[in-house]
């Protein structure tokens, strides 16, 4: 298994990071697999997919380089360089863009666990690499940034109190698939069998992102390191959650606000309720107010976050409306 080894420091020092070059290699990823995780993902796919593989239909060396560099166990690290505080896309893709050629060749040959194609033997990989990181951030990501964003700075919401909850272990058993806090300093990244890495005096950053996806990088030279992990279910699954409301619950409470009801399976606060419904903040704020008076909600303090969960009312009230069958597309 892949085993980082991080002590109390470093570990108190690490942070959350958004990154819009993280979110558009996931988003690369989910285009490359073809193949989505739920609603949300499938409709993306289905409106982006078929433009995607017109493009790399036409460049048959980027599509060998996609090929090559999202490796069944391993991702060429130079396409991943490690997020940065404040980083922009552009300043990202650049980073990409400026990767010493025979470094990249050499990382396409880890991850492919063998020879690199002749056809890859050459020096405009980066170039072509954050090309087409350009592209799908331009037509796919950029678009829908602003709400991306809004869903990942809700994550980061939930996953800080649960800090304050349970502590950092709470929050890394709980990532990704793989990941695991073991106790001793021992963090778990994920199940390959790697050699253990000391992160002791290193930064160490978590950077989440919508597409259910994630991986690891690091920079040895600057000693940073960074999980990448997708969002929490309740928020990257919005668009299944948001699917439709049952009827009788959408004539009793109104649509919007039976909607705020039926997402919280999960605590969640506010923001993460205006990211994740797209109504305004002053919206969920009155929703909220009235689903508390009623009894249908309650809330409690963590942190510096207030998060609202259904009571036991609310959550009969759901079961009640669902056995009638019918429901309010949103």
């Amino acid at each position: 298994m892949g085993l980082w080894q991080i002590n109390a420091d470093t570990l108190a020092g690490s942070r959350f990071v958004l990154s819009p070059l993280a979110e558009t290699f996931a988003s690369l990823k989910l285009l490359h697999a073809g193949s989505g995780n739920h609603p949300g993902e499938q409709a993306w796919l289905r409106a982006h997919l078929p433009a995607f593989r017109r493009l790399l239909a036409g460049d048959p060396v980027t599509a060998l380089l996609v090929r090559a560099g999202l490796g069944r166990d391993w991702i060429a690290d130079f396409l991943t360089p490690t997020p940065l505080d404040e980083e922009s896309f552009e300043e990202g893709v650049e980073r990409v863009r400026a990767a010493d050629p025979e470094a990249a060749r050499a990382h396409l040959r880890t991850s492919l666990a063998g020879p690199l194609p002749a056809a890859l033997e050459r020096d405009d990989l980066p170039e072509r690499a954050a090309r087409l990181l350009e592209y799908v951030w331009a037509d796919t990501v950029r678009p829908s940034w602003t709400r991306r964003r809004h869903v990942l700075e809700a994550d980061v919401v939930a996953r800080t109190a649960q800090v304050s909850r349970g502590g950092w272990a709470a929050v890394l058993d709980t990532l990704r698939p793989g990941t695991r806090w073991l106790g001793e300093n021992r963090f778990q990244v994920n199940l390959h069998e790697y050699p253990p890495r000391e992160l002791s005096g290193a930064q160490l950053v978590f950077v989440p992102v919508t597409p259910k996806t994630g991986w690891v990088a690091w920079d040895e030279p600057r000693r940073r390191y960074a999980v990448v992990y997708p969002c929490a279910g309740a928020l990257a699954d919005t668009d299944a959650r948001r699917a439709s409301v049952p009827t009788g619950l959408g004539a009793l409470l109104g649509r919007a606000r039976a909607e705020v009801l039926l997402l919280l399976v999960s605590p969640l606060s506010t923001t993460q309720l205006t990211a994740v419904t797209g109504q305004t903040l002053g919206s969920v704020g009155r929703h909220l107010r009235v689903l508390l008076d009623a009894g249908l909600v309650e809330r409690r303090r963590a942190g510096r976050s207030v998060l609202y969960s259904r009571t036991g009312a609310g959550q009969v009230l759901i079961e009640a409306a669902a056995c009638r069958g019918t429901s309010i597309r949103s």
